[in-house]
């Protein structure tokens, strides 16, 4: 096992009131596994792992409880120069959107030896070469010249490769995708996807990428874990949540997918009513009121994530049979 996140609790404290971001998630990802992460907008699932890193603004945020375990040590008791150590080199990010992550009055080149001279001790001369190496792997062309380059000079993907780079250029172990290619065009989307994949076959690295995207997240993980409201609803292998998902949200998630089998004119579906009120969060589950399935214990007792099946766990109170063959 790689990283054990264990009962974490993220909230913010507004003029309105404490957010409560991500209430009480438990998951693990093993060595060289690729997990996604999906949910809407508000679900927790970019806070949830910002927080791993603790790299959420603190205040307002806070970490309220929970343990996150890489390779046994606890993210969240270490002190900055130990933690400091930990990002970057053996877990690294990539954000959705490269131009404001990337510093524009650097240059590719300055940026890149930067966090290779500091974690990995090289020489100025030993930097640079593994910087351009790094711009040939993820297949930046010219690499020698793009060193030179401001980030401005350079497309969408092309800083979203730098990105990438940057992020590799440690080895790290975990790579965190926070939403990529969110900001790109379909069809540099599927050139970083494609990248990114190639690229954690290459150097043995387990991936975590977020989207609320569920045709990218398919084709980039083997497993899935379905948030809402900062809580995991369901976690299962790709094919299983497919083929056979076992919470009416992750249903009604799969059948608002376009389908070339839908009728042409046919409306989109769409899930009915608004996610809850992060302020005031209900004492049941978060999905009652939206929910077809609901039964009167949904609306007073939260449901545990329990394994249903080998390697598929959900968070439901609605029995399986009364369900089932109804979801999708």
């Amino acid at each position: 096992m790689l990283l054990k996140v264990e009962g974490l609790k993220v909230q913010f404290q507004t003029m309105e009131g404490v957010v409560k971001a991500v209430n009480d998630i438990t998951y693990q990802i093993n060595k060289k596994e690729s997990l996604g992460i999906v949910g809407e907008s508000g679900s927790g699932k970019s806070v949830g792992v910002l927080s791993l890193l603790r790299v959420i603004p603190m205040p307002p945020g806070r970490i309220s409880s929970g343990r996150v375990l890489f390779e046994g040590k606890d993210l969240l008791n270490l002190n900055d120069k130990e933690i400091n150590n930990i990002r970057g080199n053996e877990i690294s990010m990539v954000f959705q959107d490269p131009i404001t992550s990337l510093n524009p009055v650097l240059t590719i080149g300055v940026q890149l030896t930067e966090v290779i001279e500091r974690h990995l001790g090289l020489s100025r001369f030993q930097a640079k070469k593994r910087a351009i190496e790094l711009l040939d792997l993820v297949a930046i062309p010219s690499a020698s010249d793009r060193m030179n380059d401001y980030p401005n000079q350079l497309s969408g993907g092309m800083r979203q490769r730098v990105m990438i780079a940057i992020a590799l250029s440690c080895n790290p172990k975990l790579l965190i995708a926070d939403e990529p290619t969110t900001a790109l065009d379909v069809t540099v989307q599927a050139q970083i996807i494609d990248l990114v994949k190639r690229l954690r076959n290459e150097i043995d690295m387990a991936v975590i990428w977020i989207t609320h995207d569920l045709g990218v997240v398919a084709s980039v993980s083997e497993r899935i874990l379905v948030m809402y409201a900062g809580q995991i609803l369901e976690d299962g292998l790709v094919e299983d949540i497919y083929s056979n998902p076992l919470h009416p949200y992750t249903a009604a998630l799969l059948n608002s997918l376009p389908s070339l089998n839908k009728k042409s004119g046919n409306r989109l579906n769409s899930i009915s009513g608004l996610p809850p009120d992060l302020y005031n969060l209900p004492k049941g589950c978060p999905f009652y009121e939206r929910c077809d399935y609901r039964i009167d214990k949904c609306r007073y007792e939260k449901p545990f994530l329990e394994e249903i099946e080998p390697k598929h766990k959900v968070a439901c109170w609605v029995k399986l049979e009364n369900k089932k063959n109804n979801l999708v």
